[in-house]
């Protein structure tokens, strides 16, 4: 009976606990949801939920001249997309040839790419902007294609090759007889066996582009061509300019496009994480 008791008090323990993180989680997120929705300017609010309705912040976005909330959620989504195609990329291609061929120097490129990648990337950035001007890319998207797509194999190549490694090799040794190049082994064998991979590895490398911050103002000058993360922080800069309801708007539909991914990609996600994870 006490083992009946004890196990009973560790489940309901362990119910709370989840219930407290998932209100925990979820009360910042519905907060500033009702808050798009709330009339007036301040975020606070005497009621969670609002006890009127509006859409007039989502218009205002769009229509009023003193935003670019159009221009600069297109110039996201384009960097965003290009970062993720080129990126993935990069690191399906190192991840393949650190595991499926041996080198003389694939140890100290493995140890190489694992060093870099435990620095933060705002330590580089001075350097960055100093060759970015030095090759007049400044206030331009290319660049922040470019160093975001160039970074990601240092994030994604360990668990890229991990997830490689668990494909068998004798996948390639057949198609290596029947005549297939190593290129026609990466195309017919290698990527139609890593779509969970793919999908992890997209998601990471939008997402990230998606909501930076640091880098995209360092580099974007000019108005037109700032990224919805610099220009919705100009919205609340100011003392003069604290529309914090119009700021929850933009956040809702900041979030609406990794949520969707998230949403119908989960499977794949789950499974490219987890099979990452596993020793080659």
């Amino acid at each position: 009976m006490s083992r009946k008791i004890a196990n009973f008090i560790r489940l309901s323990g362990s119910y709370i606990i989840l219930i407290a993180l998932s209100l925990a989680a979820l009360y910042p997120a519905l907060w500033i949801l009702f808050a798009s929705f709330r009339p007036g300017k301040s975020l606070y609010s005497k009621t969670f939920i609002p006890e009127q309705f509006t859409f007039d912040h989502y218009r205002e976005l769009f229509t009023s001249p003193s935003y670019m909330f159009g221009t600069w959620y297109a110039n996201t989504l384009k960097i965003a997309i290009f970062s993720m195609l080129i990126g993935v990329v990069l690191t399906l291609l190192t991840s393949y040839a650190v595991s499926r061929f041996r080198f003389k120097a694939r140890k100290t490129a493995l140890s190489t790419v694992l060093i870099l990648g435990m620095f933060p990337g705002f330590m580089s950035m001075i350097a960055i902007y100093m060759l970015l001007k030095e090759f007049n890319l400044l206030d331009t998207h290319i660049a922040l294609i470019i160093v975001y797509a160039a970074g990601a194999p240092l994030g994604g190549t360990f668990i890229a090759k991990g997830f490689l490694d668990t494909i068998p090799r004798s996948l390639d040794e057949a198609a290596r007889i029947d005549g297939a190049s190593n290129f026609g082994i990466f195309m017919r064998v290698i990527l139609p066996l890593s779509r969970p991979m793919i999908t992890y590895m997209a998601l990471t490398q939008f997402v990230g582009p998606w909501v930076d911050f640091i880098f995209a103002r360092l580099i974007l000058r000019t108005k037109e061509n700032w990224t919805v993360a610099v220009g919705m922080w100009d919205m609340v800069n100011t003392n003069q300019n604290t529309n914090f309801t119009l700021f929850s708007a933009g956040a809702v539909l900041i979030s609406i496009p990794i949520m969707i991914l998230f949403v119908f990609l989960q499977r794949l996600l789950v499974d490219g994480l987890t099979a990452g994870a596993s020793k080659g």
